[in-house]
């Protein structure tokens, strides 16, 4: 399984959990069976509601808090200082555990332009303990230069939209350039679409794999941290396993190829996308 390492020294694993949608008593359940099954990275928000259920499952689970890597991030409204410093103390709280490992600005927001207050109140969370290392989600190349240069301080992680359809070379060469690990949130993009595709199938069959974990693979190849959601334990598996699938040069140029300029699935442009 490839790591990948931020330019702080930072380290995620090939591929996380994705925990959306996974709440409560089920929630909690489906992130222990995830931890049990191999995964080590674990990815949250203050929106999903469900902080609480995957610190439930992290203390469930039987696995060392140690080994284990907790996300969750700031919603778009409380990009303020001070109400960014509470939202962080709520979701460390809510999760039950010591610190949250890595905290992320959920989308930039730039049409209010508060992200680099709400940075200053990760970079403080980060050295009072709170958080242990922080990064952004959905940030574009503007959006990075102005945090590095207003603060001095670069995101170890920057979790975007990516998948076959949206493969986001440009994005991904910037991150690499400056030692920023890439996340993929949606890694599959429409499961049903892509995974029917007959570039995705005939690479599939050739491995002897599913679809969706030749498209995981090709994540996995390309240095990219996919985070799929599945509270089926044995889909929890398969998705793990799709890390140890070696992809040829080819297969990925052919996975990549299937780009297209409108690749977003609901049209979330960061630079115009406000979430809150």
């Amino acid at each position: 399984m490839t790591e990948q390492h931020a330019h702080d020294g930072f380290v995620l694993p090939a591929i996380g959990l994705g925990t959306y949608r996974l709440n409560g008593v089920a929630g909690a359940d489906a992130v222990s069976s995830g931890l049990r099954a191999g995964y080590r990275l674990l990815d949250s928000a203050f929106n999903y509601e469900n902080e609480g259920a995957v610190g439930r499952g992290v203390r469930e689970s039987g696995i060392e808090r140690s080994e284990v890597i907790v996300t969750s991030k700031l919603p778009g409204r409380h990009h303020g200082y001070d109400a960014a410093l509470r939202t962080i103390e709520e979701s460390v709280y809510r999760s039950g555990l010591d610190a949250i490992d890595l905290y992320l600005i959920h989308w930039p927001n730039p049409g209010v332009g508060a992200y680099v207050e709400a940075w200053r109140a990760l970079i403080e969370a980060r050295e009072c303990g709170l958080v242990r290392h922080i990064g952004v989600s959905n940030f574009l190349p503007e959006h990075l230069d102005r945090l590095e240069g207003e603060t001095g301080v670069r995101p170890v992680v920057n979790q975007i939209e990516l998948h076959p359809f949206f493969p986001q070379e440009e994005a991904l060469a910037l991150h690499r350039e400056r030692g920023i690990i890439t996340e993929a949130w949606s890694p599959v993009g429409r499961a049903g679409e892509m995974a029917e595709h007959p570039v995705v199938r005939g690479i599939a069959e050739a491995h002897g794999v599913t679809p969706v974990q030749a498209i995981l693979a090709w994540h996995v190849a390309r240095g990219v941290v996919p985070l799929p959601k599945s509270g089926d334990p044995e889909r929890q598996r398969e998705n793990l396993a799709s890390t140890e699938l070696a992809l040829s040069d080819a297969e990925v140029s052919a996975i990549t190829a299937l780009g297209r300029p409108d690749g977003r699935m609901k049209g979330q442009d960061p630079a115009a996308y406000e979430e809150f």
